[in-house]
């Protein structure tokens, strides 16, 4: 599933060719995603400026002055610029063409994500309840440390709860918790603030190195652009699990935690 670092890729690579466009027209092939796409979006959307393109969690929000387009890509979605005479693929379910004859395909072969139009003003319930970003400031160890109090269960999954904080999948989580040394299914009320504000660098520190390298591309993410992300050649962890620690080189402990794969080293992680 595209997480966080490939859905900010995705956004940084639309954004030049869209913000400030106007809106030509709104081809749905297939409505069928999660949640049907509203029969009336190519009304709403036709004829408006793209004003801005915005990234909260995992969503993307277009926004014009007659509202915002909401978007998701699911398990397997994408949405890619298109510049050229491209033939539309199979599973290029919506394109947008601009003003300036560039299109935008939004490819989603398991149809699990989501195209809905947000009214001016309106706080989707996909948005309500989030917790902050986690590049932000108010993402911290004091945080993290103040949230996790009383809490018996593990941590991979506490630092994964959207709620908690957004957009940090099963790949980074695995990533920043192998960096901070924390073991994945230590209870997350037992961590002290001084471990909690390690692991928030680090945290900081995997995603934006994922963000600049074009994210994680594990199966079939593509960018904006088309282009596939290269972070995946630095994981340190994240499908490794019985290879050789990059550390110590004891073999990588590979279990399940909240239905996720989850690799550390009994080790370097306490």
């Amino acid at each position: 599933m595209p997480e966080l670092p490939e859905v900010e890729t995705t956004r940084r690579g639309v954004l030049p060719w869209t913000e400030g466009q106007r809106v030509l027209a709104v081809d749905i092939r297939e409505p069928r995603l999660r949640w049907p796409i509203p029969d009336d979006l190519p009304q709403r959307l036709c004829g408006q400026h793209i004003t801005a393109v915005e990234r909260r969690a995992k969503y993307l929000l277009f926004h014009t002055a007659a509202g915002s387009l909401l978007v998701h890509l699911g398990m397997s979605g994408s949405l890619r610029v298109i510049r050229d005479n491209s033939p539309l693929l199979r599973h290029d379910h919506v394109q947008i063409t601009l003003a300036s004859g560039d299109r935008l395909r939004y490819n989603d072969p398991r149809r699990f994500g989501c195209m809905l139009w947000l009214a001016p003003g309106e706080c989707h319930p996909l948005l309500s309840g989030l917790g902050p970003e986690p590049l932000s400031e108010a993402f911290s160890g004091e945080l993290l440390h103040a949230r996790a109090r009383g809490r018996r269960g593990a941590v991979k999954p506490f630092l994964m709860d959207g709620k908690v904080v957004v957009g940090v999948g099963n790949i980074y989580a695995n990533e920043a918790l192998f960096l901070a040394g924390i073991r994945p299914d230590r209870p997350a009320g037992k961590i002290s603030l001084a471990r909690y504000q390690r692991l928030t660098v680090h945290v900081k520190q995997v995603l934006t190195s994922a963000i600049t390298q074009g994210g994680t591309t594990l199966r079939d993410f593509v960018g904006g652009d088309g282009k596939p992300g290269y972070f995946a050649q630095q994981l340190a962890v994240y499908g490794r699990g019985g290879r050789p620690c990059t550390r110590c080189a004891r073999p990588l402990q590979e279990v399940r935690l909240g239905q996720r794969s989850t690799v550390y080293c009994v080790a370097c992680q306490r």
